[in-house]
């Protein structure tokens, strides 16, 4: 059976704040993935498929017009990876499936790209944040982020080279 991915998380409290119910992984955008060979882990840079319930966000959320929820999600000890495509501009399936010993397979898919790769069944949320989607589908706009010290650091998302950030 396959796990909802939100039982594989560390601390899963903070989603669940804001969710009644987490949503499934099925379909997300994927904004970006980063390698770290420190890991070996991969981390995805993902907008969840549904936006929290009303009643659970922030006040200012509300006021700023926020629709999308924005996360990233580490997958450690990573093996096995494979990849074909590029990064896909539709959003994707990210499946995962019970292995032994503790690990999962993940399957990222979508029409002329695909990701897979097996990690531990532990994974870790991080810089959640929320933000107004623009019409052509950008990100690149002010967040509201959760953790406080990403609130101090950041108004938006940061470039590519900020590590404390990316990784």
């Amino acid at each position: 059976m396959a796990p909802h991915w939100i039982d594989l998380v560390r601390s899963p409290d903070v989603l669940g704040t804001l969710y009644f119910d987490v949503p499934p992984l099925e379909p997300v955008r994927l904004r970006s993935f980063q390698l770290d060979w420190r890991g070996p882990a991969l981390t995805l840079r993902i907008d969840l498929p549904a936006y929290p319930d009303p009643v659970r966000v922030p006040p200012e959320w509300s006021k700023h017009g926020h629709d999308t929820l924005q996360l990233h999600v580490q997958f450690t000890a990573v093996e096995d990876l494979t990849g074909r495509g590029w990064i896909p501009t539709a959003p994707v399936d990210v499946s995962l499936a019970a292995l032994a010993y503790r690990r999962i397979l993940v399957r990222i898919a979508e029409a002329g790209f695909g990701l897979s790769f097996t990690s531990s069944d532990s994974l870790t949320v991080g810089h959640i944040s929320s933000y107004r989607m623009t019409e052509t589908g950008s990100d690149e706009v002010p967040h509201s982020f959760v953790s406080r010290l990403d609130t101090r650091l950041f108004t938006s998302l940061p470039g590519t080279h900020e590590s404390t950030f990316y990784q």
